[in-house]
């Protein structure tokens, strides 16, 4: 007797899509991955049959066997070993086959308590009971919360659960599939059960019911399949038997088998529609993020098995709207479908109207706030680029994703840039550059360089092209391709244009450090890079490849760009990663001799930073990593490059004293400075020169005087550094050392006295000084000599210095960003910006230079005054006087008083309103940041600090009242606000003490702080009272009703309802935007704060 439940008494939507059609279809392909189990439908084969074959399709297939199996529970079964899962569905067919209602009962039973509720049907009342009865009985139960959530548990016994779920319904089907499968009973009262549980309240039911429903349809498609496979076989014998005969009864039986395979596939594909109606378009909008996730990657599945049903518009549209979806997840379980789908090539043009609708949104997705969705989406960007199914127009935004992601996005992108532009694999057009080979590496090289073109102003970001490309385009690795195009070589190409030539050799050094293991990218991970064995042994052979391809060639290149600045610094750097012994062994020493000396002249033929620095850089390391005869010989090219230099120095020097320009003496000690940062160069003539050049002309270039004291401080450093190293010291040593360091110590101090005085030096000078100050008064500090012999260096600054050196520190950090980036030094500006002069502070402090009493509160009293840099170091600063000093309540108290001071000064001085304002809103943003650190249970582990912070500052408020006042509301309220009720109720106590016996009506004004302070601390009392009060009213209930708790578990579980509800709608833009500022990359965070600086003005106007 079969059992329809009607399932129109649910309140769910539940209509059949009967226009989806498809079922009619003959070329379906092989099944693919429903089980590991295969049963034949039926007993189909290319052989001809006899007539005793037909007559025992027939005839009824006798029972397996009458005694009834052992009973046996399933659910055990299916929380225990999953081996044991075939065995077991085997038997319960038996058992099925023998006694259905008993055998459906028990697997129903199975069925429920998977969701997590034991309930059971009696065997006699199985026909007449009704789905939605049992469902709302499962309800009730959950909401007495008798269930137990078996998929998410933690529990060892069950971690294999949800898998082995899937498999019993897996192999369930396939053992089913010669019988119960198409008996229309068993499978549909499962089917109408699992449909009316996904769409329950209890979030448990909907995910185990939607697991078990998914995979239905996911092995329905593999019987499908099969059977599509065997139909195709059957089609084929009965057409060959009809060309023999057209009637018989091996034709009458190829037609029976036939019409029932297609039967049996037809049934197949309805059952299919109603899960995916009953189901699928409920749960795919699930609130739930995992069933939501599991429908659609359940849906690729199925497009891609089953095509004939399911690749259409009606199925594709749920990739496409999802593409939207708030959870990440889910988004990225589109793309894996959706580009799997485009791989199949026979897809697509079913795929075109799909497309058109959803390519906009594809492209898009490349810049998704999650970067592995990100990633997919450029994998699927890049078959639709195969295909040729998007414009090129619509491609823009994508490649400017080459420069501004994470790594793994640029990777993306750089494949797809690769694939599409530089191999062009999918242009189906011939080349138009050449008729030969396309793949060739210059036609690659050529094509690379055209893109490098738009990045030519920047040779960063023509560096990062470079990194996200070379992984994928071995022409970049051909380096006698590349060495032939710089000059002039190659004849496919023709000669490489003045815009080009730049870019190869860029392009040549990045690869080339690439190949041997550098990072060409800035990174803020200054980790140390580990690489394996093989990693190792493949950059050692890169270094040999390199080293033979450019050791003939590399002299000519170097002839042919040492005049040009922008190549050379990369040209001449080349050499520090090739392989030299290779020049012994491959007998080409003159080779290396003739690069040496062209480095050495390179080096006297420019006066930038870069050039000066790589050209002394190549020609250290051929010096110390060179071997034998080449060893001596670039040594000797080095020391002749040092005399060289001070010859032209000491001409320099002269031409000055004779009223000549300084070019040439400004252009020489940048040489000298970037010689003494890689090696000493202690000629103490050359000191007391460029001393007395200094002290006789006052008047010089302020950046010749920059590079005057930075040679002397290197001297100085270097000497230091040889005495420490030395094992016999003398006193005329020492006494040199001594000497030098105070001719450097009286030239600083005239400079710094200048600037004091007639400012009429720039902000350069200004950090040069700073930064020496701190380095030198470092080295020099007396803690690094003490009881030793060399006790006589020790240094420590007089207070009067020390308050110089902060007076100008603080103008520099007071400097405006314009007024910085308009005085910087483009040359150096890692060490001419504000950045210096609050690290050369800081540092004094934290070296125990000078008493941090003093320079520690003057810092940290411009915490969040100049910038994000600037504030960071300072709370740098912070961390290690945590890390060192037990109590800093003293220095934070100093360092609000300060604040305060600046605010008094410039009220009492009769400034700008505007100044004003912002002296106190800095003052009480100090108070905010520092307070701010004392967070959760910092608040307790610092109490005693924060109170001293707090008495202290009421002591100096009321130390001349009511002048002072101001200070406790603006700076010492947001530490007393930290405290616990009884510390606040002794401060108010303490406030209300100092105003007892003062008359306070004869300034109102003045007084009015002292009584926000008494309110505001009143109010902190009473919310933490009434908040305390509420606690222990919550308390008190649940003390009261003990079974409170598991009341609110089930209401938790049941404001789940609008996950279960159809018109919960899938919303991904605002979510996307929500996420950006927390995960925006480093490029946003750049466009977001030329925002801010751009509307700086407007808010110092509201001022």
């Amino acid at each position: 007797m079969e059992d329809t439940p009607q399932a129109h008494k649910r309140s769910r939507d539940r209509d059949q899509d009967d226009d989806s059609g498809g079922g009619e279809d003959t070329g379906m392909p092989d099944g693919s991955g429903g089980g590991n189990q295969k049963r034949s439908v039926s007993e189909a084969s290319d052989q001809d049959a006899s007539p005793d074959d037909d007559s025992q399709d027939t005839r009824p297939k006798p029972k397996r066997s009458r005694t009834l199996p052992p009973q046996q529970n399933l659910i055990e079964v299916v929380k225990g070993n999953g081996d044991l899962i075939p065995k077991a569905v085997k038997i319960w067919v038996e058992r099925y086959e023998d006694s259905p209602r008993l055998a459906t009962t028990e697997l129903l039973s199975m069925l429920f308590e998977a969701c997590g509720a034991k309930y059971s049907i009696k065997e006699e009342l199985l026909d007449e009971t009704d789905v939605d009865d049992v469902v709302v009985a499962l309800v009730n139960l959950a909401r007495a919360g008798e269930l137990e959530d078996y998929q998410s548990s933690r529990k060892k016994e069950l971690k294999n659960f949800k898998e082995n779920l899937v498999s019993f319904w897996n192999n369930l089907i396939i053992e089913c599939q010669d019988g119960p499968l198409f008996d229309k009973v068993l499978f549909d009262k499962c089917m109408d059960y699992i449909i009316a549980l996904s769409c329950t309240p209890p979030r448990v039911y909907r995910q185990t019911a939607t697991l078990m429903g998914l995979q239905l349809v996911t092995t329905f498609i593999f019987v499908a399949n099969t059977l599509g496979s065997q139909r195709e076989t059957t089609q084929r014998q009965l057409n060959a038997e009809s060309k023999k005969r057209t009637d018989g009864p091996r034709v009458d039986s190829l037609n029976k088998r036939l019409s029932v395979t297609h039967e049996q596939i037809t049934t197949l594909e309805d059952m299919m529609r109603k899960i995916f109606t009953g189901l699928f378009v409920h749960r795919y909008r699930d609130i739930d993020n995992d069933i939501r996730m599991s429908c659609i990657q359940s849906l690729g599945i199925w497009i891609s098995s089953y095509p004939s049903l399911f690749l259409q518009d009606l199925y594709l549209k749920y990739l496409g709207w999802t593409l939207n979806d708030k959870n990440a997840g889910v988004r990225k379980a589109s793309l894996l479908a959706l580009r799997k789908l485009y791989e199949m090539d026979e897809n697509v043009p079913t795929l075109g109207l799909f497309t058109e609708r959803f390519y906009n949104r594809m492209i898009e997705m490349a810049d998704d706030v999650d970067m592995s969705a990100a990633v997919c989406a450029i994998g699927l960007v890049k078959q639709l680029l195969r295909h040729q199914l998007i414009p090129e127009d619509d491609l823009g935004p994508l490649y400017d994703l080459l420069i501004d992601q994470p790594q793994e996005i640029r990777r993306a992108i750089g494949e797809l840039v690769y694939d599409h532009l530089i191999a062009q694999k999918f242009n189906s057009s011939p080349s138009s550059l050449t008729g030969h080979d396309d793949s060739s590496s210059e036609i690659h090289i050529f094509r690379m360089l055209q893109i490098l073109r738009e990045f030519s102003t920047d040779p960063i970001l023509c560096v990062y092209v470079v990194d996200d490309v070379w992984e994928y385009m071995k022409a970049m690795k051909d380096w006698k391709c590349i060495i032939s195009m710089l000059l002039d070589q190659n004849f496919r190409t023709g000669s490489t244009t003045d815009e080009d030539s730049p870019n190869l050799i860029r392009l040549l050094f990045a690869s080339i450090r690439k190949a041997v293991g550098e990072k060409i990218i800035p990174s803020t991970d200054n980790r140390k890079q580990y690489h394996s064995k093989a990693q190792r042994e493949m950059f050692e052979n890169n270094r040999k490849e390199i080293t033979v391809a450019m050791m003939k060639n590399y002299p000519q290149l170097l002839r042919k760009f040492m005049a040009d600045k922008a190549k050379v610094s990369s040209l001449v750097e080349i050499i520090m990663f090739m392989k030299l012994e290779l020049y012994s062994l491959k007998r080409q020493e003159q080779s290396f001799k003739a690069a040496v000396r062209l480095i050495k002249d390179a080096f006297f033929k420019h006066g930038d930073k870069e050039a000066l620095r790589s050209c002394i850089k190549a020609i250290t390391f051929c010096a110390s990593e060179s071997k034998g005869e080449l060893q001596d010989f670039s040594r000797g090219k080095l020391k002749d490059l040092e005399d060289e230099l001070l010859d032209k120095l000491t001409s320099a020097i002269t031409e000055v004293k004779d009223g000549n320009d300084e070019y040439s003496l400004l252009v020489n000690l940048k040489r000298l400075y970037e010689v003494q940062l890689l090696k000493p160069v202690l000629v103490e003539n050359m000191y007391d020169e460029i001393a007395l050049t200094l002290h006789n002309f006052r008047n010089l270039n302020e950046e010749v005087i920059c590079f005057l004291l930075l040679n002397m401080h290197m001297y100085v450093t270097w000497s230091l550094h040889s005495i420490i190293n030395c094992e016999a010291i003398s006193e005329a040593s020492l006494s040199s050392l001594i000497s030098k360091r105070d001719t450097l110590f009286e030239e600083i101090l005239y400079f710094l006295n200048g600037i004091e005085e007639s400012r009429k030096y720039g902000n350069q000078l200004s950090l040069r000084i700073c930064a020496i100050l701190s380095e030198e008064w470092c080295l020099f500090r007396k803690s690094n000599f003490d009881s030793s012999k060399l006790e006589r260096l020790g240094y420590c600054p007089d207070s009067v210095l020390l308050e110089k050196f902060w007076k100008l520190c603080a103008e520099i950090l007071n400097t405006s960003d314009e007024t910085d980036e308009e005085d910087e030094n483009k040359e150096y500006v890692e060490e001419t910006n504000r950045d210096v002069a609050a690290i050369g502070a800081c540092k004094l402090v934290i070296s125990d230079v000078v008493p941090k009493d003093y320079l520690g509160p003057e810092i940290i009293s411009h915490l969040g005054m100049h910038g994000p840099s600037v504030t960071g170091i300072i709370k740098n600063l912070i961390t290690c006087l945590r890390k060192k000093e037990d109590d800093i309540s003293n220095i934070y108290l100093e360092s609000l008083k300060r604040a305060y001071q600046r605010y008094a000064t410039e009220l009492s001085s009769g400034g700008e309103e505007s100044k004003v304002e912002k002296c106190l809103e800095v003052c009480r943003e100090l108070a905010g940041g520092l307070s701010g650190m004392y967070i959760g249970a910092a608040r307790n582990k610092y109490r005693l600090e924060i109170l001293s912070v707090v008495k202290e500052g009421v002591e100096f408020a009321f130390r001349d009242a009511p002048k002072q006042l101001l200070f406790l509301e603006v700076a010492i309220l947001p530490f007393a606000t930290r405290l616990s009720v009884p510390d606040i109720v002794d401060i108010k106590r303490d406030v209300q003490g100092r105003i007892m016996h003062v008359n306070t009506d004869e300034d109102p004004s003045g007084w009015r702080p002292c009584f926000s302070v008494l309110e505001s601390l009143e109010e902190k009392c009473l919310k933490t009272e009434d908040l305390q009060d509420d606690k222990e009213a919550a308390t008190g209930r649940r003390r009261g009703r003990p079974r409170k708790r598991q009341e609110t578990e089930r209401k938790r579980l049941f404001d789940e309802q609008s996950g279960s509800d159809e018109d919960e709608s899938i919303s991904g833009g605002s979510d996307r935007e929500d996420k950006l500022d927390e995960d925006a990359p480093l490029i946003e965070t750049i466009r977001s704060a030329a925002r801010r600086k751009a509307l700086r003005g407007e808010r110092s106007k509201g001022h």
